[in-house]
This record gives structure tokens, C-alpha cells and sequence, in this order.
């Protein structure tokens, strides 16, 4: 397997450990009534971020925003590996993706700014960095 796929492979299982680092506290804070249920606005009230704590509230958007910047860095792999375009670079840049991946989700937790900003974008640079390598 590439590195850059065996990065994936982590940066997936990273998503699975930050779901359970935001579903323990929403669940124990919001209780089954709401966290079982279709959370429907009519049973819910509000949006479940707006209902949780601060710091829950930050695990839930940084887990989030891990959807959304992995959609990015699989289509970096999948371009990487199907182009057979892998180097050192590119796979340099997977780990650097992860490495902030994983550095952001505490920072974002402790609300450490401008850090949670420049440590996103890190990883996004990274990822933008893999994609133009197979391409040039």
C-alpha cells in the first residue's frame, strides 16, 4: 500500500475516534431522549450544537470540518495513487495532513486561536500541495 493511501487508511480511523470524542459528552449532556431520537426540530428545539457546551459544541464543529477536509485529501490520494504520481513529496504532505488533523482537534477543544486557524491551515496547504504535484 502508498503512504499516501496508508494515510488515508489513519486520517479515516481519526474520524471514527473523533466521533467518539463527541458523541460520549453530547450523549451524556443532552440525554437519549434527544441523542436517540430522528432529532427532529419539533423534539429537538434547537440545532444539537446549540445545545451542548462550549466544549462540545467545539468537538462536534471540529469533527465536522474533519468531513469536509477529508473529502479534500481522499481526492488528493485518489489522484496521487491513480496517477501513480506518489513521491517523497506527496507523501511527506500526507503525513503532514495528518499530523494537523490531529493537532487541531485539541486545539480547536481549547479554543487556542489564532493556532486552530494556522494548524487547519497546514493541513489544507498540504493537501492543495499533493493535488498540484500530480498535476504538474
Amino acid at each position: 500500500m502508498t503512504p499516501e493511501l496508508t494515510v488515508l487508511g489513519l486520517a479515516a480511523l481519526l474520524q471514527g475516534v473523533q466521533f467518539c470524542l463527541m458523541a460520549v459528552p453530547a450523549n451524556i449532556e443532552l440525554g437519549p431522549g434527544k441523542t436517540l431520537s430522528p432529532r427532529d426540530t419539533s423534539r429537538m428545539g434547537k440545532p444539537m450544537v446549540e445545545q451542548v457546551s462550549d466544549k462540545t459544541g467545539r468537538l462536534i464543529r471540529a469533527m465536522n470540518n474533519h468531513f469536509e477536509a477529508l473529502i479534500l485529501f481522499t481526492i488528493a490520494v485518489v489522484v496521487i495513487t491513480l496517477g501513480d504520481k506518489g513521491t517523497g513529496f506527496s507523501a511527506a504532505c500526507a503525513w503532514v495532513y495528518l499530523g494537523a488533523r490531529i493537532l487541531y482537534i485539541p486545539a480547536y477543544y481549547l479554543g487556542l486561536a489564532p493556532w486552530r486557524s494556522l494548524i487547519w491551515f497546514v493541513g489544507f496547504l498540504s493537501t492543495m500541495l499533493m493535488i498540484l504535484s500530480a498535476i504538474i
